[in-house]
């Protein structure tokens, strides 16, 4: 019997690349930072070796949403402030981290529902 599937999704345009950096410790690195929140965005299982293509069960989404829900304003700042990678093409101003901290509650919201429908997660970007 075939059941009904739906999406959660959520769009994150640039914003991605200044989360990982911020739950991570400021690098892109996919294996950096700490578990679970390691995983919100760039960590998980790499579907692909060439672009970002990444799996999140659903028990690691579970522990995503909680964490995520402990990450404040005054902490994502105090790391946004810390990025500094020549490779980050952020502005690195007010208004870039608006845009991050913006981005950031809509993915925090994007992981509970995802969690609370017990859905795995697939993260990507070109």
């Amino acid at each position: 019997m075939l059941g009904v599937h739906f999406a959660v999704t959520a769009v994150q345009e640039k914003a991605w690349d200044a989360i990982h950096r911020c739950l991570t410790g400021g690098t892109l690195d996919p294996d950096a930072g700490e578990y679970p929140l390691s995983h919100a965005v760039a960590g998980g299982r790499h579907l692909h070796e060439e672009y970002y293509v990444v799996y999140v069960t659903a028990a690691e989404v579970r522990d995503v949403a909680a964490a995520l829900r402990g990450v404040d304003r005054a902490w994502l700042r105090t790391r946004f402030d810390a990025i500094d990678d020549p490779d980050y093409a952020g502005a690195g101003d007010d208004g870039d981290f608006e845009y991050t901290w913006t981005n950031l509650a809509d993915l925090r919201a994007f992981y509970d529902r995802a969690a609370a429908a017990g859905r795995a997660v697939v993260f990507t970007a070109t």
